[in-house]
């Protein structure tokens, strides 16, 4: 778990904060503005962006292009909107450097799992077969001189819930950054992207939450322009024979990851961060630990299942 804290303003610049519920969580943000009056301006086309982005790439809304794609699904290609494909091309790549433990076609795994506190029993090990021969990233097809988008087999659905959040932040911070707005922390619902810093001068601070503390910070990681993405296991689960599912899903089995409590990953850009840190989930401690490592300009600090703390090699904690 990350916490982020804030101190300090000087004669020149205000720090100006708003928080709402966007995208199914939390959106948490701090401009460093001239004055507060144009601080809540910026903050409030910061939170369109959100809502635009919200409504591109939502699989709940009937009216989106990705509902169109899904609705389209082994029946004909469907054209979208430029920023959308490179979205859906973008995934497709972290699917294949993640060895398809990251993959956007995982949404039919959601019509058996209900991880909402409302199941009683595990699905039939048949019903999790049928639903699993509905995913695979590789049947994405995509045209990039039509700009057109095409789900190979009938059934398939596609969403955003490992990536979607994260595109969100990272757009919404360029938006903020083109109007020159001097510096800031965005955070939707654990995803984080900065730049700029305190009007102290100082970097926005991470805290890094030591599981031993019952929840106490342990350490502080500067975060300048830059991002860092929170997938946890203590959100919504079932219990079944003492094993403990957590909500996050894992493409390749078709039945929900474990083993993990949550992942942290740090890298340039919020988008980059969410899939990472949803794909490690779903690879395990040693997978995951092995990607990162190889990987430039990312890290990622992992807490098992025991609740025992694991970092790459770049990762320093005071």
């Amino acid at each position: 778990m990350l916490t982020c804290y804030m101190y300090g303003q000087d004669e020149k610049y205000v720090t100006v904060k708003k928080s709402y519920e966007v995208m199914g969580g939390d959106f948490d943000i701090t401009v460093i503005s001239e004055d507060e009056e144009l601080g809540f301006i910026y903050i409030q086309e910061a939170l369109a962006e959100v809502q635009r982005i919200e409504k591109l790439i939502s699989s709940w809304d009937e009216n989106s292009e990705t509902s169109l794609i899904n609705r389209n699904a082994g029946i004909k290609s469907v054209p979208v909107s430029w920023e959308l494909f490179k979205l859906i091309e973008r995934s497709i790549q972290i699917s294949e450097i993640t060895n398809g433990a990251f993959d956007i076609t995982f949404t039919a795994l959601n019509d058996i799992w209900k991880l909402d506190g409302s199941m009683e029993a595990m699905p039939a090990k048949n019903d999790v077969e049928v639903h699993k021969s509905k995913i695979g990233y590789k049947n994405i097809i995509l045209n990039s001189k039509d700009q057109t988008v095409y789900l190979s087999k009938k059934g398939m659905r596609i969403s955003f819930g490992g990536i979607g959040k994260g595109f969100a932040a990272d757009k919404a911070k360029a938006l903020l950054v083109s109007n020159e707005v001097k510096a800031g922390i965005i955070n939707i619902d654990g995803d984080i992207t900065t730049w700029g810093t305190k009007v102290t001068g100082d970097k926005w601070l991470i805290g890094v939450v030591n599981p031993d503390l019952k929840g106490g910070i342990s350490s502080w990681i500067p975060i300048l322009e830059s991002s860092v993405a929170t997938t946890g296991g203590d959100g919504n689960f079932i219990i079944s024979e003492n094993k403990k599912y957590t909500h996050i899903l894992n493409p390749k089995t078709g039945y929900p990851a474990t083993g993990i409590n949550s992942v942290s990953v740090f890298a340039k850009s919020a988008e980059l961060s969410d899939a990472l840190a949803t794909a490690i989930f779903v690879m395990g401690l040693d997978h995951g630990l092995a990607l990162i490592n190889q990987l430039g300009d990312t890290e990622v600090i992992i807490v098992d299942s025991t609740n025992k703390m694991y970092k790459s090699n770049g990762v320093l904690l005071k």
